[in-house]
């Protein structure tokens, strides 16, 4: 992934995390009864033992009631031009791929373009996510397999996927080499807390 070589290093996710709950003055064992997540899995991603997969994070933004971009910057600040060198794009890296935020973090308005790298077999997580608004989806490298609803959808370089995204969906790279891919999720309501793009399974577990 030499692309993103020269970007800052990834976010301590693990650190991350245990600031996040200890602002809430959550145990591991709420957070983990919140997510569904054992307090085992859950240390061992504090402790940055394990990377966890997207659906993972998800699970966990929901339980500490944050948006999936509070893993990225502590303290972004909402502006309305939001200009950013290759160097400043946040990175956070989780089980076999990298999610790199293109400033949306810092945006005041309602859309979240990333950049999303996955190594072979890397992918959202087992279960479907959903959540207002639209997604877009334009394959820079590799391959990348998107299912929408009971559609599947196979995108190579220079392919593109436009969907409401409160159809339930996920992705994954079905091949032996990485995929880049930009994704742009725009138009949800303001108030909404994206970490509940997932369909709710209460016995999920991706660990």
């Amino acid at each position: 992934m030499t692309e993103q070589d020269d970007q800052r290093p990834p976010i301590d996710l693990g650190s991350r995390l245990r600031d996040l709950r200890t602002e809430r003055n959550l145990s591991l064992r709420a957070v983990a009864r919140h997510s569904g997540l054992s307090t085992n899995a859950l240390s061992l991603i504090e402790r940055n033992l394990t990377s966890p997969s997207v659906s993972t994070l998800y699970k966990i933004a929901k339980a500490l009631d944050v948006p999936i971009t509070a893993f990225f910057h502590p303290k972004a600040t909402q502006q309305t031009i939001v200009y950013q060198k290759r160097q400043e794009h946040e990175k956070l890296e989780f089980l076999r791929g990298v999610w790199v935020g293109l400033g949306g973090e810092n945006f005041i308005g309602e859309v979240e373009p990333f950049l999303l790298t996955l190594e072979p077999g890397g992918g959202s997580g087992r279960y479907k996510m959903v959540h207002s608004g639209h997604e877009f989806v334009y394959c820079l490298e590799g391959k990348i397999e998107y299912e929408v609803d009971d559609q599947r959808f196979i995108l190579e370089s220079g392919d593109s996927l436009l969907f409401s995204a409160h159809l339930s969906h996920r992705w994954r790279n079905p091949t032996s080499e990485p995929c880049r891919v930009l994704i742009l999720i725009s138009g949800f309501s303001s108030n909404e807390n994206l970490a509940q793009h997932r369909v709710p399974r209460s016995d999920e577990d991706d660990r």
